[in-house]
C-alpha cells in the first residue's frame, strides 16, 4: 500500500478519462449493475499482504521512524541483492489455506483480496515468467494462491486478487529508487516492455486460478494511464474473465474508488462504487513491532459506518512468515465474527441510508422495505427517528429478536415534523444494538433540504465535509488534519453547496479558494458561482505540493435573497488533476 495522498496516486490523463468514459457506454447500467452485484451486496471482505517483508517483520526506517513493513526494501534503502536474501528465509510451513478461508468465512466476510504480488516485485504464486517467487525462491515450493482457489471455491468465497504495477525487483521497471541509481543503471530499462511483462503474470492469475472476483491493482502512482497502457491492460484482463471487477489505482476510473484508511464522511453519489480498506493496526504486512492495534467495537463501528454510506469494507490481516494470522487479528477476527453472526441482514445486500442525518448515536443503513438502525449508544431521552413518513408495520432487535413498542407522533395535518419513538429493548449490545424496522413500503424520507447559512460575521463558509459530489472520480479525503475534495481527475465531476441567503445576507462577496497542487498538475481552469447566474473564473496555481493549501481570491459577485446552489466547475484540466479543494470562503465585499 502507499501513504501518498489520493490526488497524487490517482491522476489521469484526460484522454485515459475519455476511454473511461467510453468504455462505460458500451455496458448498460443494468449489465453493470448485473456484473456488480455480488460484490455490492457482499460489503465485507478480507485483505491479505502477505510477502518476504513478513521475514524481517519490521515497520522502522533507518532512522527508526514508524513506517509500514510491506515497504521494508524502501524503509531501509536496500539494494534488491540484499533483499533477495529473504526469499531463502521464507518458509510458512504453518500455512493452512482451510484454516485461513475459514476463518474469513466465520467473520462474515465475503471475498478475500490477497497480494500475488507487492511493490518488492516478489511473486507469490507460481510463475514461468521468473525465479523470483515462492514455487522457485524459497524452500516452501508450494503455491498458496493455488490452495486458496481450492479454499474459496469449496466453501463459497470470491477469490480476488491484489496486484502492484511498481515492481522494486523487475529491470524494466522505472523509476529506479533514489539510493540504488548507481547500482543499478536505468539506461537499458524500458517501462514498454516491463508491462508486457505485467501482462503475461496478469494472464497466468487469471487462467490459471479459476474464477476471479476482483483485480485490485496498487502502485501506480509513479506514471501516467497512457504510459500504464491501462485501458489495454485492463480490456485485457476483461477478454480472460468478462465478469471480474477491476479498481481504479491503474489511473483509470473503471468500477470502483477506493479510499485508504478512512471512511468518507460522506459517501460518494450512490452511483458510483467503492470500499474502504483499513489495517487493524499501521501497518498492511505484519510487523512484530506494531502493537497499536484498534479495537473489535472500531473495527465494527467503521464496518458499520461504511455500509450505511453504500460503500464495501475490505479489512486487512497481515500473516506472519510461518503462514499464520498473529493472535491479535484473531482476536478482532473473532469478535467481528460475532457480532456478524447475529447482525449479518444489517450488513448483506444494504444501500445507505436515506437520511441526511439521525438524532442518536448510530448509523442507518436500508434494505428493501426494512431500515435497520444500529444504535451505538441508547438516548436517554429513547430512540427516536424524524422525517419517515412510510409507516413502520413492526420493530425488533436482531439480537434475540425481541419485539419493540412503536409510536408516533407530529406529520402531516399536525404542527411539527413526524417522529417515530422506539421503547428501549431489555438488552443492549455495547457495540451496536441494531433494531430492525419492517415498513409498509420503501423509506420514504420528508427532510428539511440542508443549506449553509452565513455565519456571525456574514462570511459564508463551504467545508468540503459539506459539499455534495457529482461525477465519477472526485472524492472527500482526509490527510493529516486537512480534508479536502481529492481525485479530482475528470474535468466533468463538480461540486456543489445549497446556500441560504437571507434578506439581510443579500450581497456582494468576494469568493476565496482555498486549495492545494503540485507544480507538475498546475493550469487547471474553473469556474465558482451560482447555478444559472454570476460566477467568476481561475486559474489552478502550484501550491508547491498536494498537502500544502493556500487562499486565493477569484473575483466578487452578487447573491440575491434566496436558496441558490453555488457550484465549484473545472473548465479545463490539462494536466490530468484539478486540484485538492478545501474550502470556499464568500466575504462580504464592503
Amino acid at each position: 500500500m502507499r501513504l501518498k495522498s489520493f490526488a497524487v496516486l490517482f491522476l489521469l490523463v484526460a484522454v485515459a478519462g475519455g476511454a473511461a468514459r467510453a468504455q462505460a457506454a458500451r455496458e448498460t447500467r443494468e449489465q453493470f449493475d448485473r456484473r456488480t452485484r455480488w460484490w455490492r451486496e457482499a460489503r465485507f471482505g478480507m485483505f491479505i499482504h502477505w510477502g518476504l517483508y513478513a521475514v524481517p517483520a519490521d515497520a522502522t526506517d533507518l532512522e527508526g521512524k514508524k513506517r509500514i513493513a510491506e515497504w521494508y526494501l524502501s524503509n531501509k534503502q536496500m539494494q534488491v541483492k540484499d533483499y533477495e536474501k529473504f526469499a531463502s528465509q521464507f518458509n510458512p510451513v504453518k500455512f493452512d489455506a482451510r484454516k485461513w478461508v475459514e476463518t474469513a468465512k466465520s467473520t462474515g466476510m465475503k471475498y478475500i483480496v490477497i497480494t500475488s504480488k507487492h511493490h518488492d516485485g516478489f511473486c507469490m504464486f507460481d510463475t514461468k515468467l521468473t525465479d523470483y517467487c515462492i514455487t522457485k525462491a524459497t524452500p516452501f515450493k508450494r503455491d498458496p494462491m493455488k490452495e486458496l482457489e481450492a479454499e474459496c471455491a469449496r466453501q463459497g468465497i470470491k477469490l480476488c486478487f491484489y496486484h502492484s504495477i511498481m515492481d522494486w525487483h523487475h529491470p524494466d521497471y522505472l523509476p529506479r529508487r533514489p539510493w540504488e541509481k548507481d547500482t543499478r543503471p536505468a539506461a537499458d530499462a524500458s517501462l514498454d516492455r516491463f508491462i508486457e511483462y505485467m501482462k503475461g503474470e496478469l494472464r497466468e492469475l487469471l487462467t490459471n486460478y479459476g474464477p476471479i472476483g476482483v483485480l485490485w491493482f496498487d502502485g501506480g502512482w509513479e506514471h501516467n494511464a497512457r504510459e500504464l497502457h491501462s485501458q489495454e491492460v485492463n480490456a485485457m484482463i476483461r477478454s480472460l474473465q468478462p465478469g471480474i471487477i477491476i479498481n481504479n489505482r491503474n489511473r483509470v476510473p473503471e468500477d470502483f474508488m477506493t479510499p485508504e484508511q478512512f471512511v468518507p464522511a460522506k459517501g460518494p453519489p450512490p452511483d458510483r462504487l467503492w470500499e474502504t480498506c483499513m489495517t487493524m493496526n499501521d501497518t498492511w504486512g505484519y510487523a512484530k513491532n506494531d502493537t497499536n492495534w484498534k479495537s473489535a467495537e472500531v473495527l465494527i463501528r467503521t464496518l458499520i459506518d461504511t455500509a450505511s454510506k453504500g460503500g464495501n469494507f475490505l479489512l486487512n490481516v497481515g500473516p506472519t512468515a510461518e503462514g499464520e494470522f498473529p493472535e491479535p487479528i484473531n482476536e478482532r477476527l473473532a469478535s467481528l465474527g460475532a457480532w456478524m453472526k447475529v447482525n449479518s441482514k444489517a450488513i448483506y445486500g444494504t444501500t445507505r441510508s436515506p437520511f441526511h442525518s439521525v438524532a442518536f448515536d448510530g448509523r442507518v443503513t436500508a434494505k428493501g422495505n426494512a431500515l435497520y438502525l444500529h444504535v451505538f449508544g441508547w438516548p436517554e431521552a429513547g430512540l427516536s427517528l424524524e422525517s419517515l413518513e412510510t409507516r413502520v408495520l413492526r420493530a425488533r432487535t436482531l439480537s434475540g429478536g425481541e419485539p419493540l413498542k412503536v409510536t408516533t407522533t407530529g406529520g402531516p395535518g399536525q404542527s411539527g415534523a413526524r417522529v417515530i419513538h422506539i421503547s428501549k429493548p431489555a438488552k443492549l449490545d455495547p457495540v451496536a444494538t441494531v433494531i430492525e424496522l419492517t415498513l409498509a413500503g420503501p423509506p420514504k424520507i420528508q427532510e428539511a433540504e440542508l443549506a449553509t447559512k452565513a455565519q456571525a460575521d456574514g462570511t459564508f463558509l463551504l467545508k468540503a465535509s459539506d459539499a455534495d459530489i457529482h461525477g465519477r472520480t472526485a472524492l472527500y479525503e482526509v490527510s493529516g488534519l486537512t480534508d479536502y475534495i481529492g481525485s479530482w481527475e475528470d474535468r466533468e465531476d463538480y461540486v456543489t453547496w445549497k446556500l441560504d441567503v437571507g434578506t439581510g445576507a443579500a450581497g456582494r462577496y468576494r469568493v476565496e479558494v482555498n486549495y492545494s497542487c503540485e507544480p507538475e498538475t498546475d493550469g487547471s481552469s474553473f469556474t465558482v458561482g451560482v447555478e444559472g447566474g454570476a460566477k467568476v473564473a481561475g486559474i489552478v496555481k502550484s501550491t508547491g505540493s498536494w498537502h500544502n493549501f493556500q487562499n486565493e481570491t477569484v473575483g466578487e459577485f452578487e447573491l440575491a435573497t434566496g436558496k441558490p446552489t453555488l457550484a465549484v466547475r473545472i473548465t479545463d484540466m490539462p494536466h490530468g488533476a484539478a486540484m485538492n479543494l478545501h474550502q470556499v470562503r464568500l466575504v462580504p465585499a464592503r
